[in-house]
């Protein structure tokens, strides 16, 4: 066991219908974190945003993944991947028939409380709340885009 690895819960934690599952979080000296997202279908998926203290990148295990960044999309098949460099907009989303399976890397790791708190936010059973869902995305660092005309 690599004593330099931060512990992690391995639980699986449900953001509307996308999955996430931490393999690593930042800690014992590492930054970096790393998770696998698993997207059905046609699933409601983030808005356009950036990352102001994070990079991330994208590797498709399974399915195919639409993926943007900074206007450029490519539908990424198993063995491809995509780069997102800090402060850049990007966005992902299924609109294929296969659930997609990824591994995303962030570094500094953005954590699993963000997706533990954006979690709970959707979890309401009404309409989600905007202020608190923005106020969120700001106390971790991420930027919605401006809307495109």
């Amino acid at each position: 066991m690599n004593d330099t690895a931060a512990p992690v819960r391995n639980d699986v934690i449900r953001v509307g219908q996308i999955e996430i599952r931490y393999l690593q979080e930042s800690g014992h000296g590492c930054e970096m974190g790393s998770f696998e997202m698993t997207i059905p279908p046609n699933a409601m998926v983030p808005p356009p945003h950036s990352h102001t203290d994070n990079e991330e990148f994208i590797y498709v295990l399974s399915g195919t993944l639409r993926y943007t960044v900074n206007g450029e999309t490519r539908d990424l098949g198993p063995g491809e991947s995509m780069a997102t460099p800090r402060g850049s907009v990007h966005a992902f989303s299924n609109p294929h028939s296969e659930t997609t399976r990824a591994l995303v890397v962030n570094a500094p790791d953005i954590g699993a409380g963000y997706f533990r708190e954006i979690a709970a936010i959707l979890d309401t059973g009404g309409p989600p709340d905007r202020s608190r869902l923005l106020a969120t995305m700001e106390k971790y660092g991420l930027k919605l885009a401006p809307p495109v005309n």
